[in-house]
């Protein structure tokens, strides 16, 4: 069996801009599940990628909204695969912070973003 890693991340309050998140993968790993969510009714836009291609995993998508999580999984990602990420690589996560249009009035809140890999 494969190892199983997750990586989450909370961001608090109302988005005022969109976010870039980036982070280096310690090992070879394959992206197997994505939760998203905001607290509110404004859903973020989220899309993955790595520094080359900021949608190379996952074209822009909405996350859940008003505490629903959004799941995303092999259907969702680029080539309905499974994203195979060499070690080093450099995963970015872009989160739009008002997807659904209306700037700030409509800005996401306290957003929740689960990623689960497994190694190899």
């Amino acid at each position: 069996m494969d190892r199983i890693l997750t990586h989450t991340y909370y961001i608090p309050g109302t988005l005022a801009a969109d976010l870039n998140i980036r982070f280096k993968l310690p090992c070879d790993m394959q992206l197997v599940h994505v939760s998203a969510v905001g607290s509110n009714a404004a859903a973020a836009g989220l899309t993955l990628g790595n520094s080359g291609e900021a949608a190379a995993y996952m074209t822009k998508k909405a996350v859940g909204v008003s505490g629903a999580p959004a799941v995303f999984d092999r259907d969702d990602f680029v080539g309905c695969q499974f994203p195979h990420i060499s070690q080093g690589t450099v995963f970015t996560v872009g989160l739009d912070y008002d997807y659904n249009g209306g700037g700030s009035a409509s800005a996401s809140t306290d957003i929740s973003l689960v990623f689960t890999f497994t190694e190899g």
